[in-house]
């Protein structure tokens, strides 16, 4: 009776612990696939100021007629850069230009640059966000490093392009009647010890402080 029971307990044992580590799992399966969906949930809809590229849009984005210049509104927009590192990551990364100004369909190309200050090679990602978020899905990149590990061997400076336009529907669009500045965003990560899940598109609260520091950035070299 007694071994009967022992047995029965240690069958019941086993089998909640198949159903715990099947449950624990599964779990963190969904944690890692639920970052890239999330990632490109923002990208196609601009959610969180995440700005539209090549790969996550539908092709009327870049149709061409959309990158003609619209030199008849008279609305210049200044597009800021601000650039951010983890503390991880042992690099000097910074944009080219504070700022260049452009109307909407017009395509402008900017650059930062990354150095890798440490003795050993290490591969960086970054992520990016624009402020203010109204003006995320107006924001179409062409090129762009984005998302994509970025190897620098020791001491190794690179630049990297990014080749934009800003949609003409910006015009159109209400909410973004008076905004007359947009910052762009990018922090960089060290791959190899980034957790996963904060790869996705900043908060609103990360991107005002970025777009505050690029802003300060901007007037403190107007003023020299």
């Amino acid at each position: 009776m007694g071994s009967t029971y022992s047995r029965n307990w240690s069958k019941r044992n086993a089998t909640g612990l198949n159903y715990a580590a099947a449950v624990f799992i599964t779990f963190v399966g969904l944690s890692y696939t639920a970052v890239p969906l999330y990632r490109l949930f923002c990208s196609t809809t601009g959610i969180g100021g995440t700005v539209q590229t090549v790969l996550n849009a539908d092709e009327d984005r870049f149709h061409p007629s959309k990158m003609i210049p619209h030199t008849s509104s008279n609305r210049k927009l200044r597009i800021r850069f601000n650039s951010d590192t983890a503390r991880a990551l042992n690099w000097q990364f910074r944009p080219q230009q504070a700022f260049v100004d452009v109307v909407p369909g017009e395509t402008a190309l900017a650059f930062y640059t990354a150095k890798n200050k440490a003795d050993a090679d290490i591969i960086g990602i970054s992520t990016y966000n624009v402020f203010p978020a109204w003006a995320a899905p107006y924001f179409n990149k062409i090129q762009c490093f984005c998302f994509e590990e970025q190897k620098l061997r020791a001491g190794e400076e690179v630049d990297m392009p990014i080749f934009f336009f800003i949609d003409p529907g910006f015009l159109e669009d209400p909410n973004c009647v008076d905004i007359n500045e947009i910052t762009l965003s990018y922090t960089f990560f060290n791959a190899r010890a980034i957790d996963p899940s904060r790869l996705h598109a900043l908060t609103s609260a990360q991107a005002k402080e970025m777009a505050g520091k690029a802003v300060a950035a901007g007037q403190r070299e107007d003023e020299e």
